[in-house]
Parts: C-alpha cells; sequence; structure tokens
C-alpha cells in the first residue's frame, strides 16, 4: 500500500479509502490511485487487514444444499449483496443432517467470520443460542418451523403458500386432491392447503398424502409410480406438490402412463424455478420471493456488523403469489 501511495503521489490513507471504495475521495486521484494499483499489481492483504480493523469482512452461509435451484438463487443474491458491500462468503452445507448442520455452525463461527446467516429447518437450538450470546450476529431465512424467539429472522409465508395453491385448485372446481410432500419438512405447506380445502367442506385424507423424500423430482416420480393404482381408483382430479421439483417429476411419472396434464390430472407446486416456466406444460406455482428474502436478510446482518451488536429479535414474513400456468385447468 506504501508503494502504491508513493507511486501516485498520495497518502497510505487515500490508498485505503481507494480500496474500500470510500466516497471521500476525488475521482482524479482515485484514477491516479488505481492507475498505480494496476501498475504495481497490488493486491490488499486480507490478513493483516482483519487483524488492524478487527474484522474478517466475511459472513458464514449455511444452507442445506446448492443442489436445489432454490437454494441456489439465495446463495447467489447473499453473496451479490455482499460483494457491493466489499464483504465475503463463507459457505457451507448440511445435507438436511441435524448433526452436521451443528458441526458447520461450529466450523463457520471458529473461523471468526463478522456474522451468521443460516437457512433451512433444522433445529440447531441451544449452540446457535450461544454463539448469540457471544455477541456474533446471526440471522435465520428460509425459516419453515417456528423460529426461535431471540434471534431475526427473515423468511417466506410457508402455509400462506400452500393456502394459495388449495384456493387456486378449488377455484378450477377440484376437490379431490392428492399431495406428494417432502414430510415433515414441508409439513406447514401442506397445512396450508389443507386450510384452503377445509374451507369449502373438504378433507385430504391421509392415504391421499404420499412422500417425497429429499423433494427431488426422482422422488416425486417415484411417489406417482407407487400412488397412481390409488389416484385413478379415487378419482383424484389434481396433485399438490410441495416443490416444483417434485411437480415436474410428477408431471414427467403422469406422461409416461399416458395421462394428460392438466386434462387428467392438474399439477401444482411451489417455489416458481426457473424449469417451472419451461416445462411441458408449463407448470402452475406459487412463487416464493427467495431473492427479496436473501437481500433482506443478508442486508439486516450487514446493518448488525455496523452497530456492532447481536441486534434485537425480529420477524419479517414474505408473501407468495400464485403463477397460474398451464398445468392446471377445470376439474
Amino acid at each position: 500500500m506504501l508503494d502504491v501511495a508513493k507511486r501516485a503521489g498520495v497518502t497510505k490513507q487515500t490508498v485505503s479509502n481507494v480500496v474500500r471504495g470510500r466516497q471521500v475521495v476525488s475521482a482524479a486521484t482515485r484514477a491516479k490511485v488505481e492507475a498505480a494499483i494496476a501498475e504495481l499489481g497490488y493486491t490488499p492483504n486480507m490478513v493483516a487487514r482483519s487483524l488492524a480493523t478487527g474484522t474478517t469482512m466475511t459472513v458464514g452461509f449455511i444452507v442445506p444444499t446448492i443442489a436445489h435451484p432454490f437454494y441456489s438463487e439465495v446463495v447467489e443474491e447473499v453473496e451479490d449483496v455482499l460483494e457491493a458491500s466489499d464483504y465475503h462468503l463463507l459457505l457451507a452445507t448440511t445435507h438436511g443432517n441435524e448433526e452436521r448442520a451443528r458441526r458447520q455452525l461450529s466450523g463457520l463461527s471458529s473461523r471468526s467470520v463478522d456474522a451468521l446467516l443460516v437457512a433451512g429447518d433444522f433445529d440447531l437450538g441451544e449452540h446457535v443460542a450461544s454463539l448469540r450470546e457471544q455477541g456474533i450476529p446471526i440471522a435465520l431465512c428460509a425459516w419453515e418451523v417456528d423460529p426461535p424467539d431471540y434471534l431475526p429472522v427473515v423468511t417466506i409465508d410457508y402455509e400462506k403458500a400452500g393456502h394459495l395453491a388449495g384456493r387456486h385448485l378449488r377455484e378450477l372446481g377440484h376437490d379431490r386432491v392428492a399431495v406428494i410432500a417432502d414430510l415433515p419438512a414441508h409439513r406447514i405447506r401442506v397445512a396450508g392447503l389443507r386450510r384452503a380445502l377445509a374451507a369449502d367442506g373438504i378433507d385430504v385424507p391421509e392415504d391421499r398424502v404420499f412422500p417425497a423424500p429429499a423433494a427431488s423430482s426422482e422422488s416425486g416420480y417415484n411417489a406417482v409410480e407407487r400412488a397412481l393404482p390409488y389416484l385413478r381408483s379415487a378419482g383424484v382430479s389434481a396433485i399438490f406438490a410441495s416443490t416444483d421439483a417434485i411437480a415436474l417429476g410428477v408431471m414427467q411419472a403422469l406422461r409416461d402412463h399416458r395421462l394428460s396434464v392438466p386434462h387428467d390430472m392438474s399439477v401444482v407446486g411451489i417455489d416458481d424455478i426457473p424449469q417451472s416456466a419451461h416445462a411441458h406444460p408449463a407448470l402452475t406455482t406459487v412463487a416464493l420471493p427467495k431473492r427479496q428474502m436473501a437481500r433482506e436478510a443478508t442486508n439486516l446482518l450487514l446493518r448488525r456488523i455496523a452497530e456492532q451488536q447481536p441486534g434485537a429479535p425480529s420477524l419479517t414474513l414474505l408473501h407468495p403469489e400464485v403463477v397460474a400456468r398451464a398445468s392446471s385447468g377445470p376439474a
């Protein structure tokens, strides 16, 4: 940094201001410093900066997986927000395993990240609470179970997502609806669907609910393979899938059995991943504002870092909306 300052004819502090993106430097001076940086190939020493400032300019982020399009979009948005503030992302996945989640949480916190963002519905219990007591800012996002009352949470109204799917099917006249869901992870989505149907006196019996572990297209396909004899005999006219990935597998299985979507069976998912709009037929879904959730959760953490405090508990609930496409039609 001192070499850059000498080459540009400025102070070391001015170089620091340019590197940090501070607006206190004139355009002409900034240009001189940037030219010197380019000539000398200067790269800031992040370890030295951490020692000097007491911060690492790094946020840890724990997600169940990056294989699912929902979480890959969330990770992208978090990284974009952090990059705009000169922060770095340190990512860890849990694979939906509670013990692995606890190890990842411990590992990230021991690497002196400035804050932690945790996505998913696993229970980290006292471990999260103890980290908060150490003064590490922590926030939760994409949380489907009851959130702890001692942390800030930015999440989506998943119960409403299920309810919206149910109301959409009722408006089309469907009264025999089957459920293919990743349970128990998505039980709140299913509860929302049931509430929508119950408003019209319609029940979803347990034998009309089929598991799709890992919420994948493969699990959706396999669930239809197992359930199809029952679906036909029970006169089911619509399937609610707890994710779009499951729904895409469901539609493929129905096609392979020469059933037309939506003429023989309507299909509705939840998420609105990019593949849904390009499926055949295009998938009706309930869009989840995942990128908005990621932005708000990340900005909340950045504010907590700037304030140098964990922050008070809070709950921000974002609202989904139906995206009606060709996979759903009249009963």
